[in-house]
């Protein structure tokens, strides 16, 4: 079942001109932010552990799931059996399930729906993509997989070489992605079919039926349409569910027939992907896709369609300031990608966010409702208002968090920190409202670590190392502590109400902070009162600005400045 997957090679009779509106996507989102690397919860054969699992777990009469029973039925501890239930909640297709709808306190009574859950764990197992070949590969067998001093006894990549290796032009495309994972689902849909399906009158699989309310939990990973969950229902895409009577309980289908007219939409989808990716390899050399929004792209393209599946993508910003409001967005999701010694400010209300392979940086994202995932980035500074976060492979960085949810660390971390949210803008406060996040909660100081290997990562560390528990986050010290000032750049068109950080500060940081404005204004009466000549007062502020550039630089919060050059 781990085995690598080749594309098809289906020679099933496919539209030439496919209308976008009418072909089958995989759900990218479960994927991407669903994947937990819990030995216990990647199977070998998930068919085999699934199946008997789901018949212990049917008996319950609500046919939820509960954290207690998860726990019981996976062998897991409590803190991994809520986080399941968290993760699952970040990515699930309905936005009515009382899972995603429960406050935090009623997660683990309220539970999951079983076939959500069963379908969550079977994709536990799924490989991430590879990177594509590079030409030179000398150059990057002298970064991979070589042991560093960095990271001891394992083999991995430090941010800035993987940066350095796998340029954009050979990391995975969106639609190298998107064939990726059709491949997975036309692999394994017999398998999924299987553990939605009923039995009647028998055990074999010719009796395996499927009702419309299990083929709708199908929604979970794939999705018809290209305007995500605001496209077509998946049962009213079925010609065998379409148009049924709300009323009247459409008549089950056998699994056969599902699973046929599944085959034939994934094998159309993958055809027209699959052409896709040729053409752009066979067509003129480019550093980005052609399928992406990059970070100097006109918006005009992007307001012309008010609801996108593909997520925003922020590339290659380097030493500058870049900012993007609500307004500028027509995406719910963001992906910031390779940006080097810079401020980004992205000041809107999102559902998902990835930041990857940045360095030296400042990253704000206002409020973002279901998971933040933070990868491969070395001394980057991040500023989360989230639901969620997920940290992994990330060196000497700084996250002011405020989250709903323990931070994730997973992977070969060094050196990280975590601290409380230090900032705010005129509209973060109905930003958090609409996707959902609650100020009165900040678990910002209560990180879960898991492994330091990823098991769903086809260039995980070699094979007979053992696994161990990655290394969590320190907490800042208060001392070093500060807030963080976001400019005001719009101050005409502003309608927020926020007019200060609205995540309540832990005493001790709160405490440190007004020691610090307390001395700082005492330096500055002193400063004042000082009995100096005119000629010694200029030498003193001379000698402050020389101090305070060095300052500037040393501390990499000359970065901010960036925003007002060409002004």
């Amino acid at each position: 079942m781990t085995d690598p997957i080749e594309q098809s090679t289906s020679t099933s009779k496919t539209n030439p001109n496919p209308n976008p509106d009418s072909l089958l996507h995989p759900r990218r989102e479960p994927f991407e932010h669903g994947l937990l690397p819990i030995q216990k919860l990647i199977f070998a054969d998930p068919l085999q552990v699934l199946t008997p699992l789901k018949q212990k777990l049917a008996s319950f009469s609500t046919h939820r799931v509960n954290s207690a029973d998860l726990a019981d039925a996976l062998q897991i501890s409590s803190d991994h059996a809520r986080l399941v239930l968290d993760t699952l909640a970040s990515v699930l297709h309905s936005e009515s399930d009382p899972l995603v709808t429960a406050q935090p306190d009623d997660v683990d009574s309220v539970g999951a729906d079983l076939r959500d859950l069963i379908l969550f764990l079977y994709i536990q197992s799924y490989k991430r993509l590879l990177p594509r070949s590079h030409k030179d590969s000398a150059a990057v067998a002298d970064v991979w997989p070589s042991t560093s001093a960095f990271d001891g006894y394992l083999s991995a990549l430090s941010p800035l070489q993987l940066v350095r290796c796998n340029t954009r032009r050979f990391m995975p495309s969106q639609a190298d992605e998107e064939a990726h994972q059709l491949s997975y689902l036309q692999k394994h849909l017999a398998n999924i079919l299987s553990l939605l399906s009923e039995p009647v009158g028998g055990e074999d699989e010719e009796s395996l039926v499927l009702t419309v309310d299990g083929f709708e939990h199908l929604g979970f990973l794939i999705q018809y349409g290209d305007k995500g969950s605001e496209g077509v229902p998946l049962s009213q895409a079925a010609p065998f569910f379409a148009n049924s009577d709300p009323d009247m309980p459409a008549v089950p289908v056998p699994v056969a027939q599902v699973h046929d007219w599944l085959l034939q939409n994934i094998a159309s989808s993958l055809e027209l992907v699959t052409e896709k990716i040729s053409a752009k390899e066979n067509g003129p050399s480019s550093g980005s896709d052609q399928d992406v929004a990059m970070a100097d792209v006109s918006l005009s393209s992007a307001k012309a369609s008010p609801v996108v599946r593909s997520p925003c993508f922020i590339e290659g910003v380097s030493k500058s300031s870049y900012v993007k409001q609500a307004s500028d967005l027509k995406h719910s999701s963001v992906k910031v990608i390779n940006c080097h010694d810079s401020v980004i400010y992205i000041l809107a209300p999102l559902r998902y966010a990835t930041i990857y392979g940045c360095s030296d940086a400042t990253i704000v994202l206002g409020a973002v409702g279901k998971a933040v995932r933070v990868e491969h980035c070395e001394r980057v500074h991040v500023i989360i208002a989230a639901k969620r976060v997920c940290i992994a492979n990330c060196r000497e960085c700084v996250f002011f968090l405020g989250v709903n949810q323990r931070p994730l660390i997973v992977g070969d971390n060094h050196k990280l920190q975590v601290a409380p949210y230090n900032t705010f803008y005129s509209q973060l406060k109905e930003h958090m409202t609409e996707v959902g996040i609650e100020a009165t909660i900040n678990r910002w100081d209560d990180p879960l670590a898991l492994g330091m290997i990823d098991p769903q990562s086809s260039l995980s560390h070699p094979a007979g190392v053992s696994d161990a528990q990655a290394e969590s986050a320190a907490h800042l010290d208060p001392d070093q502590f500060t807030n963080f000032l976001i400019p005001n750049w719009f101050e005409g068109e502003s309608t927020g109400l926020t007019k200060d950080n609205p995540f309540p500060l832990p005493d001790v940081y709160l405490t440190s902070q007004q020691r610090n404005q307390n001395n700082l204004g005492e330096i500055k009466q002193i400063l004042r009162e000082a009995p100096l000549e005119e000629n010694r007062k200029r030498e003193l502020s001379c000698a402050l600005h020389v101090y305070f550039k060095d300052w500037l630089y040393a501390s990499g919060n000359i970065r901010q400045l960036y925003c007002l050059q060409g002004d």
